[in-house]
């Protein structure tokens, strides 16, 4: 069986509401506390409390963080934003970069998907705003996603859907605010400049209300953007347990609470929506194989999530090629300059497609004491081939060797060298 979540976040999402809704949905806290302890974070309480938001009974996942100051405030304490109230200033021993995050957490002692999770979601919040302050991901300065309560919120909320084993996330339209929120930066538009970055990523649907506070926080759809599977109407599956995240505030009108739906998928489950993306193509007459090659690295580097050639016969049996590069829409302009600028084309054209892609998790594995990088997917497992070229070189032995030694390391499966 399947096991599905599938994330109702009409009202919005926050970090907190998900690691609320996924204990109200059956995650057992003492579990999740457990495997929380594993992170070289300490001086704070993660309770969990019942109250209500417009009449509904939901769990609100409440972070205390003490920083020696008894005056001082805690997280789940302020009343600013609808949600985590994860845009208040945190103190300056919680601004973090994001590759000591990353270190945190290939040290803890996490199960593997756990780790790999909470690796993907806080990847894609650094990638995010690397884009954003022109720098390396690795030199992003996380400031209030890198306080003790936004990396419980996070890991704990990949710590609940590990508890409750799902192995596949569905997340609804994410509903945003207006007006504008206050960060460490300052004022900043409503919906965050992070959050837009983030749903831009993946062609994520979304709406926006007509309403001032932060319905959507980057932790909330981070873990939503990085984890889901696919985004739309619930899925086809036998309902096992139903939960409610509840955020900060009680607003009148509309309950401040994220539902999560969890159940096990049908035998022949509805394969959704799909992901809508833009197919950019031009044909080119007058270019070398080895412009072609760097185009398409180009291509990817601009954000396409594929790219490729296409040998083709032209007017006058002028032989051709076709390049083709698949991009969200967000990121369709971006990718079409540099496909006219590489080629030198005339012209290039777009059509819509649907794409569905299939999780794969980035991993390492080690061979004679070479570390190689590794995507698994639930039928194979793809080896990076610069990698294990430079091992292959640095052992003496064939490169087909060495990639069917990455394979069995990362646990079988059908191998593609990339």
């Amino acid at each position: 069986m399947t096991r599905i979540a599938w994330f109702h976040c009409f009202a919005g999402t926050a970090g907190d509401m998900t690691l609320g809704a996924l204990v109200h949905a059956g995650a057992n806290e003492i579990a999740v506390a457990d495997i929380l302890g594993a992170l070289a974070v300490t001086d704070y309480a993660l309770s969990f409390e019942k109250v209500q938001r417009c009449g509904i009974v939901a769990t609100h996942a409440v972070v205390a963080v003490h920083h020696g100051d008894p005056n001082e405030h805690t997280h789940g304490a302020q009343d600013v934003h609808a949600h985590d109230a994860e845009h208040v200033s945190h103190h300056d021993d919680d601004h973090r970069p994001y590759r000591d995050i990353r270190l945190m957490l290939d040290e803890a002692e996490l199960p593997t998907r756990v780790c790999e999770r909470a690796q993907r979601t806080f990847r894609m919040l650094a990638e995010v705003e690397g884009r954003m302050h022109g720098v390396d991901p690795d030199d992003v300065e996380f400031h209030e996603v890198g306080g003790v309560d936004s990396i419980v919120d996070i890991v704990g909320a990949c710590a609940a859907l590990e508890v409750l084993g799902i192995d596949r996330i569905v997340c609804s339209p994410i509903t945003v605010g207006q007006g504008h929120v206050r960060a460490a930066h300052g004022q900043l538009p409503n919906p965050a400049p992070a959050v837009a970055e983030l749903l831009a990523m993946r062609n994520v649907p979304s709406r926006g209300i007509a309403d001032r506070r932060e319905l959507a926080t980057p932790t909330g759809v981070a873990l939503m953007v990085a984890l889901a599977d696919q985004f739309g109407a619930m899925p086809a599956m036998n309902v096992a347990s139903v939960g409610y995240g509840a955020g900060t505030r009680d607003i009148e009108g509309r309950p401040n609470i994220v539902q999560v739906i969890v159940g096990d998928a049908l035998d022949a489950p509805d394969p959704g929506p799909g992901q809508p993306v833009q197919l950019i193509e031009c044909n080119v007459d007058d270019v070398t194989g080895e412009v072609i090659a760097h185009t398409i690295d180009a291509l990817l580097r601009a954000g396409a999530h594929d790219a490729w050639a296409t040998p083709i016969v032209m007017k006058k049996g002028r032989p051709a090629y076709t390049v083709h590069a698949l991009a969200d829409a967000g990121r369709a302009d971006d990718v079409r300059n540099v496909m006219l600028a590489e080629t030198g084309s005339l012209g290039v054209r777009a059509t819509s497609a649907t794409r569905w892609p299939q999780r794969r998790d980035d991993s390492t594995v080690e061979v004679d004491g070479h570390t190689i990088r590794v995507k698994v997917s639930r039928d194979r497992v793809k080896v990076e081939h610069d990698d294990a070229a430079v091992v292959a070189a640095a052992l003496g032995l064939p490169l087909r060797v060495v990639l069917e030694r990455a394979v069995a390391a990362a646990g079988g499966g059908d191998t593609v060298g990339r």
